[in-house]
C-alpha cells in the first residue's frame, strides 16, 4: 500500500527543509579568499585554483569567493607561507618542498627516484603517508586540503645533454632551497645553487647558473627555453603542490564552510591532476619546437643514478621521525607493487 502524506505532513516537511537550508545559508558568510601562488596564469596550478573557485562559489551560493594572485604577486613561497601563518593571506599552493623548513618530514616526498609513475605518486600522497604529513601542519598555523600535481622534475642546462650521472659533474644547477635537493645534486658532483624561483630566469640568462630542474610545464610556462638549450628526462623526483589554508582563517569558518572547502578542493584535485599531466605530455613537444634539444636517459643509467642518490635517502631517513620513515617505506613498498 502506497503511503499518502497528509497536507499537514507535506507542509511540515517543506518548512523543515526551508529551515534547514536557511540554517545552512546562515552558516555561510560572505568571504573573499586571497589565493596566491608562484605559477603563471597558463599553468595547471592556476587552472586548479580557477576550478576550486568555481566549485566553491557554486557550493556556497556565491558567498565564498576566491581572488587569485598568480606569478609570485604575493611574494615567494616562504613569504606567502608566513602570510598564511600570520592570517594576512588565506590560501596558497606551493610545492610541498617549501614545507620542509617547518615539518622536515616533508623532505621524504623529495627523495630522489622514489616513485616512477603518477599512480604510485597519488597512492603515496592520498594514502596514510601523505595524510600523516598533513596532520602535522595545524600546529604550524596551516591547514591543508590535499595535494595537486606539479609533475616529475627534469634537468635543463646550457652546457650539455645529461645522459649519465657524470654529465652533472661541475654544473651549477639552481635548486629549490631545500636540504634534500642540495644533497642529491652534491651526490652527482654538481654545484647546487639554492635560489627563489622568481630570480631563476635572470640567473640563467646572466649565466650565473648553468641549469635548473623543474617539471616540463613549468619550464615551458616560464620560457626557460629562451635561456636553456638542453632538456634531459631525468625524472629524478616527483613534485606535488599542496593546497594550504591559513589556520587563523580556517578556525573562523563554520563547520558548513569547512565542509564546502574540503569538497571543492577534492573535486578540483582530480581536474587539476588531469590538466597538469596532459600539459606535461604536450610540453615536451612544445619545448622541442622552441629549439630545445631533448633526450631520454637510458633505464640502466637511471638505475645507476638511483644507486648514487641512495646515500642522500639514507642520510635524511636517519634524521627524520622514525615512525614517519617507517610509514613512508611501508607505503612506498605497497605503491611499487
Amino acid at each position: 500500500m502506497g503511503s499518502i502524506l497528509s497536507k499537514g505532513t507535506v507542509a511540515y516537511l517543506f518548512v523543515g527543509l526551508m529551515a534547514a537550508s536557511a540554517a545552512s545559508a546562515q552558516n555561510i558568510q560572505e568571504r573573499t579568499i586571497k589565493f596566491g601562488h608562484l605559477n603563471n596564469a597558463d599553468h595547471a596550478v592556476s587552472f586548479g585554483v580557477k576550478r576550486f573557485a568555481e566549485l566553491l562559489a557554486a557550493k556556497s551560493g556565491g558567498k565564498l569567493k576566491v581572488q587569485e594572485f598568480p606569478a609570485s604577486q604575493l611574494g615567494s613561497d616562504m613569504q606567502q607561507q608566513s602570510a598564511l601563518q600570520g592570517g594576512i593571506q588565506e590560501m596558497t599552493a606551493p610545492a610541498t618542498t617549501s614545507l620542509a623548513g617547518i615539518v622536515k618530514e616533508f623532505g621524504l616526498i623529495d627523495f630522489p627516484f622514489a616513485v616512477s609513475t603518477f599512480a604510485q605518486a597519488d597512492q603515496m600522497l592520498d594514502g596514510p603517508f601523505g595524510q600523516a604529513l598533513l596532520a602535522k601542519l595545524p600546529e604550524k598555523g596551516l591547514v591543508s586540503l590535499g595535494y595537486w600535481d606539479l609533475g616529475f622534475r627534469n634537468v635543463t642546462n646550457s652546457r650539455r645533454p645529461i645522459t649519465k650521472a657524470e654529465d652533472l659533474d661541475g654544473l651549477k644547477i639552481r635548486v629549490i632551497p631545500n636540504p634534500v635537493f642540495l644533497d642529491t645534486f652534491k651526490a652527482f658532483k654538481a654545484n647546487p645553487v639554492p635560489m627563489p624561483f622568481a630570480e631563476l630566469y635572470g640567473a640563467l640568462e646572466a649565466k650565473a647558473v648553468d641549469g635548473q630542474e623543474n617539471p616540463y610545464a613549468v619550464i615551458l610556462s616560464n620560457k626557460l627555453f629562451e635561456v636553456q638549450k638542453y632538456l634531459s628526462a631525468t625524472n629524478h623526483v616527483y613534485a606535488a603542490n599542496i593546497v594550504l589554508v591559513s589556520k587563523r582563517f580556517w578556525d573562523r569558518l563554520s563547520p558548513t564552510e569547512q565542509k564546502i572547502m574540503h569538497e571543492a578542493a577534492d573535486e578540483a584535485r582530480s581536474y587539476q591532476r588531469q590538466v597538469s599531466r596532459a600539459a606535461a605530455q604536450k610540453s615536451v613537444g612544445d619545448l622541442q619546437a622552441k629549439g630545445m634539444q631533448f633526450n631520454e636517459v637510458a633505464p640502466a643509467e637511471l638505475a645507476r643514478m638511483r644507486q648514487i642518490a641512495k646515500a642522500t635517502t639514507e642520510k635524511f631517513s636517519a634524521a627524520y621521525d622514525p615512525a614517519m620513515v617507517k610509514l613512508y617505506n611501508t607505503e612506498l613498498a605497497k605503491a611499487r607493487k
